[in-house]
């Protein structure tokens, strides 16, 4: 019997306002993602991908349809439920997020501060740990401004693994990086992605990291295109 898919997303649909008018962005998209596999989402802007990655992550609440997360259902989710369904979500951003008061090791550390079971000395080890998997260790304790894009981008990868999600979200990663850099940050979040057991869905134009994926879905003016 086939493994039942992390994420599963039937049907869904979703709107914004413009001015006094409602536009559909999403036209009934159905997907599903299995677990431990990279599946790359491509389209042209405005195609809808960033919406759909942020609905599948519990940022936006679904309006119509229904996204499973994990055994999860997404529609009508309580606030609560929502944060529990985060928590086994890693989130890699274009923006790299990175809060420049606190050092390099506690950006990572941050979002073991959410859990009852880790204390300071456990979550800094685990910190540690990702920095030197990703080859920052060295630089723990500086300032996220005294890193170049690439090395910000690693620290954020190593934050969004901290806590051993099951899914890895990751919204156009190397779109401010060079192309070097870029394709150094793409094999790294998948090596790692591997070694941990994650799923991806990584948002991209990039055409240079395709060949990452276990799978490629196109996404055209809020559908999948299966043409693609």
């Amino acid at each position: 019997m086939a493994a039942e898919p992390i994420i599963r997303v039937h049907d869904l649909h979703h709107s914004f306002a413009e001015g006094l008018e409602t536009k559909e962005v999403l036209h009934g998209v159905g997907v599903e993602f299995a677990r431990g596999e990279i599946c790359l989402i491509m389209g042209p802007s405005g195609s809808g991908k960033t919406t759909l990655l942020k609905l599948i992550g519990g940022q936006r609440a679904v309006q119509q349809g229904s996204i499973v997360v994990d055994g999860h259902e997404l529609f009508g989710a309580k606030p609560h439920d929502l944060v529990s369904v985060r928590r086994k979500i890693g989130f890699i951003f274009q923006a790299h997020h990175l809060i420049e008061s606190l050092t390099v090791y506690q950006n990572v550390q941050l979002p073991l501060s959410f859990d009852d079971g880790e204390t300071a000395k456990s979550s800094r080890a685990r910190a540690l740990e990702l920095l030197k998997r990703v080859g920052l260790e060295e630089h723990a304790q500086k300032r996220p401004g005294h890193l170049s894009g690439g090395q910000k981008q690693r620290v954020a990868i190593a934050r969004a693994l901290v806590r051993h999600p099951a899914i890895i979200l990751a919204d156009e990663p190397t779109a401010s990086l060079d192309g070097a850099t870029g394709r150094e940050v793409v094999n790294l979040i998948q090596r790692l992605a591997k070694e941990e057991g994650c799923t991806i869905v990584l948002v991209t134009h990039d055409d240079r990291i395709r060949d990452i994926a276990d799978r490629l879905i196109h996404l055209v003016d809020g559908r999948l295109d299966n043409k693609a």
